[in-house]
């Protein structure tokens, strides 16, 4: 899936007639995270040595996080359902954030004894400030549709029968501007991202 999912993006950046990318789940959830049977020691992602498991998810998970990155494309995350750990993070990675109603969030690495392996340590931070990121990530607690939207993880909420539709319409608008402009200028506001507020 994250090879899939690396190409997709990868095309649509290249591609100056895609001037807007929707990213949602298929299905009741946006992304329940990663495999954790990749987590056992050996299976994997996972070594007994720090030093290959930390090349495993360089060259692994770690792709993605850089590739969004490095993208000019913008992307619009339709948050239809959970989104945990690194779907939580996946969220993060995406310009603009809108969730259905029933869209809940968790950073909860730390309930199994993990780090996020896909950049949430550095995304979370910088979609909604450092308190909440430490809330988040510290706890692993879940945050509901509502709690994102206050805390500047999602820009918007709608009736999750409304979320495509919705999503697509901001597709839209945003297409509707000049691509080269509108490259350059999601290249300035990444910038400034992670700036303290």
């Amino acid at each position: 899936m994250l090879d899939a999912l690396e190409a997709a993006i990868m095309t649509a950046d290249a591609d100056r007639r895609i001037r807007c990318v929707v990213l949602t789940g298929a299905g009741k959830a946006f992304s329940t995270g990663g495999d954790l049977s990749d987590m056992i020691p050996g299976a994997g992602l996972v070594s007994e040595d720090p030093a290959e498991t930390r090349d495993n998810y360089r060259h692994g998970n770690q792709r993605l996080p850089r590739l969004f990155e490095s993208i000019e494309v913008p992307v619009i995350a339709a948050v239809n359902g959970a989104a945990v750990g690194a779907g939580c993070d996946l969220v993060c990675m995406c310009d603009i954030r809108i969730a259905g109603a029933s869209a809940r969030f968790a950073e909860s690495f730390v309930k199994l004894g993990l780090i996020s392996g896909y950049g949430g340590a550095w995304l979370l931070p910088a979609v909604v400030g450092y308190s909440r990121a430490a809330e988040m990530a510290l706890t692993g607690d879940w945050v509901d549709a509502q709690q994102a939207l206050a805390i500047g993880l999602v820009s918007q909420v709608v009736a999750d029968d409304e979320l495509i539709d919705r999503a697509f319409e901001l597709a839209a608008r945003i297409a509707a501007n000049p691509p080269g402009t509108k490259r350059i200028t999601k290249r300035l506001l990444k910038r400034w991202r992670g700036m303290p507020r």
